[in-house]
């Protein structure tokens, strides 16, 4: 059973009832992230979210996690290009006390003075652990040259020079502007009843005032820049992203289901050509990366520093392949299995489904209709996905990132 309900603030509370589980994940999601953020701000959606576990107005920050590990509860956030999320997982039996110390902590965060100082240092080694895992920084630098130098094309982290210059000022002016009511998502998943659900947003949140969404949309313009990172490491990490469907295009599908053929598994002819038959990568896959406004389908992988542009023309080769429209019906069908089975796997997680219908929510305004969506699936045709193939690999905006030791960008 699925049950939604809007407060007359604005806030928004969706709960997917699973009975047959034994505990519940509860998840308070904000429509804001790194794309929301000015170049000054950027870094703060993340900050913020650090801050929100340093101490409210009668928690310190170790009674945080000491109260929800009394009741054996699980408590973490993160944050996205355009959602944050703060989330609780307890027993069912817990949730009404895991539920008010999730509440705390994200309506009554006192960011003092000496944590901010504090947690501008953890966030600092957090960028520092990024610029050392080659994956991240490759995969980092294509939403840059791909997007640019804001929007979707901001690391989430933010630069250094941001985050130790944060201060409680800005952290209320940003909140202010974005953690408004209308902007407020809060999902459940598990084993709740409907009544207590109720209860809980209408006891926490229901005194919070009014306040519209001032979400805008994204300006996008894509930038089909190559760029490089120079580093003394022993592989050779790339990165390329074709413009592809966005969040909820007619083709998003069918996208998905050639995504599914091209690189999305371990049957696919990506990993099977680059790395079963040619032995060039350990890591190779691609996947479809969408927004409200573009999308993008992007391919990754890791490879050895003295073949990787011979890795870089295997990749492409594929690419040429998939163009020329050949994908059989018993590849077709083997991608769809894999997307309804996706979407079956993820009714079993409460976590996902607490995920799923939030971010609905969030992004189309709709409550989450699993039986439509396995409907759209199974409608999809092989012509569909011929289409799909023809609309993404436009050269226009095609962009790539290499990190390694290489002294220039990739060229294709």
């Amino acid at each position: 059973m699925v049950h939604y309900k809007k407060l007359n603030n604005g806030i928004r509370l969706i709960v997917k009832q699973m009975p047959g589980l034994m505990s519940v994940t509860m998840g308070i999601l904000v429509h804001t992230g790194a794309s929301a953020e000015t170049d000054s701000e950027d870094g703060i959606s993340h900050f913020i979210e650090h801050m929100m576990f340093k101490g409210t107005q009668k928690r310190s920050a170790f009674k945080i996690s000491d109260d929800m590990d009394a009741i054996g509860a699980q408590v973490n956030a993160f944050t996205s290009k355009d959602v944050t999320c703060y989330y609780a997982k307890s027993t069912t039996s817990h949730a009404a006390e895991a539920f008010e110390i999730l509440s705390d902590l994200f309506l009554n965060s006192t960011f003092p003075a000496d944590e901010i100082t504090r947690e501008k240092g953890v966030i600092v080694e957090e960028i520092n652990m990024n610029d050392d895992t080659p994956d991240d920084l490759c995969l980092d630098l294509l939403a840059r040259a791909y997007y640019g130098e804001s929007g979707y094309g901001r690391n989430i982290l933010g630069p250094r020079s941001n985050v130790q210059g944060f201060t409680d000022a800005d952290i209320k002016d940003y909140l202010n502007k974005h953690y408004t009511s209308e902007n407020i998502v809060i999902s459940m998943a598990g084993n709740i009843d409907i009544s207590l659900a109720e209860e809980l947003v209408e006891k926490y949140f229901s005194s919070l005032p009014f306040s519209p969404t001032d979400n805008k949309t994204v300006d996008v313009k894509l930038c089909g820049q190559a760029l490089f990172c120079k580093k003394d490491i022993e592989q050779i990490h790339l990165a390329l992203a074709f413009p592809s469907v966005k969040r909820y295009d007619r083709l998003f599908d069918a996208t998905q289901i050639m995504n599914s053929v091209f690189g999305g598994s371990m049957s696919s002819r990506l990993f099977q050509k680059v790395r079963e038959e040619l032995g060039l990568a350990y890591t190779v896959y691609s996947y479809v990366s969408p927004y409200t406004e573009a999308g993008s389908l992007v391919i990754y992988a890791g490879v050895n520093a003295e073949n990787y542009l011979t890795s870089a023309e295997a990749i492409m080769d594929c690419v040429r392949a998939i163009k020329s429209k050949d994908v059989t019906e018993g590849e077709f069908l083997r991608g769809k299995e894999q997307m309804l089975s996706s979407s079956i796997f993820s009714q079993e997680s409460s976590s996902s489904q607490m995920l799923l219908y939030g971010k609905e929510l969030i992004y189309s305004g709709r409550v989450y209709d699993f039986e439509e969506r396995v409907k759209k699936i199974n409608s999809v045709t092989l012509n569909d996905v011929f289409e799909a193939v023809e609309f993404n690999f436009d050269q226009n905006g095609f962009s790539s990132a290499i990190v390694g030791n290489v002294n220039g960008p990739l060229k294709l």
